[in-house]
């Protein structure tokens, strides 16, 4: 078994633009659950809305990459209005159904053969990242130290993704230390009280959902910088991942979404090499090389579930910031 290599894999994942998407993501997700109270199981459709979005602006418009990364994200905000409106006056539950719901059907609509010349269907989109490559600034080759030796093409996704996260961890401290900040909070502990005081709580939410959406489809964008788009990514396993990404790190913080994201591609990346070997080896003779990459998902989820049993506040988290817990 090469430990050297396992570990090689594992440290690699810190920088890989899945890694930096899933940040985004969790950082969008956290806006919604961790300081708002909205329980959005439809991480994925958000994430596929804007890579999709950027793809299929540059593939059938033509349009410029910085123009079709706008595009992504305004079709965010749609989907955010869309899923909002009917929902955010009632229970929380009813927006976990409706977007758990919502995002499937975005993924079968990506899917359909019927607008194959569009989306690509079951193929997915690919080729749409000749724009942003051609405005690498970075010389050709490869180059870094140790695990993190990329591409040209590849820094220049990774350094995008940093600068995007880098901004974005500013916005939502900024926002969060705001005002309307402390409004959501509010919502979040107690919205009859909030209501009683004069806000409008369904336009709050409204703007937290938006705002959360643009963020979770940035981080769509950006993994579609550094790889193709397919529909078969964007499913529920997917939201679940993004969800224990926000939990590990802790939520209703800033860094936490951060923290959680790097840690759970770390730790998934690390059972996706060692799992496979010890198999190898005989250690785990009961399971074959394909059965023990899904016993990764296996641990995932049972890690999920003792996060919520034990740890629901996260690494970061405070038991304070989280009414479910109390």
């Amino acid at each position: 078994m090469n430990w050297l290599q396992i570990i090689n894999n594992t440290l690699a994942q810190i920088l890989a633009p899945a890694t930096l998407g899933y940040v985004l993501a969790a950082i969008g997700l956290s806006v919604h659950f961790g300081f708002a109270g909205l329980l959005n199981m439809g991480v994925a459709g958000f994430m596929a809305i804007g890579a999709y979005g950027f793809a299929i602006s540059i593939l059938s418009f033509g349009i410029p990459w910085p123009l079709a990364a706008l595009i992504g994200l305004a079709g965010s905000v749609i989907f955010a209005i869309i899923l909002g409106v009917p929902t955010l006056r009632l229970r929380g539950d009813y927006l976990a159904i409706v977007t758990i719901a919502a995002a499937e059907v975005l993924r079968l609509l990506f899917l359909t053969s019927a607008f194959r010349g569009v989306t690509g269907s079951a193929d997915g989109l690919s080729g749409f990242q000749a724009g942003f490559r051609a405005s690498n600034p970075l010389p050709p080759g490869r180059w870094g130290f140790g695990p993190w030796t990329y591409q040209s093409d590849q820094w220049w996704v990774i350094i995008v993704g940093t600068i995007v996260i880098a901004i974005t961890v500013l916005f939502v401290w900024l926002l969060m230390s705001s005002p309307w900040g402390r409004v959501l909070r509010g919502i979040r502990e107690d919205e009859d009280a909030v209501r009683s005081l004069g806000k409008n709580v369904f336009a709050f939410k409204m703007q937290a959902l938006i705002v959360g959406g643009i963020i979770i489809a940035a981080g769509g964008i950006v993994t579609a910088m550094g790889t193709n788009v397919n529909p078969n990514v964007y499913v529920t396993s997917q939201t679940f991942y993004v969800w224990t990404a926000l939990l590990l790190g802790g939520a209703a913080t800033i860094f936490g979404p951060v923290l959680g994201a790097v840690l759970f591609w770390m730790v998934r990346a690390f059972l996706s090499n060692l799992l496979p070997a010890l198999v190898e080896i005989g250690w785990l003779p009961f399971l074959t090389t394909e059965q023990s990459q899904m016993l990764v998902f296996v641990l995932v989820g049972v890690a999920l579930m003792l996060l919520v049993i034990f740890r629901p506040q996260g690494i970061l988290g405070s038991k304070k910031e989280l009414t479910f817990v109390r």
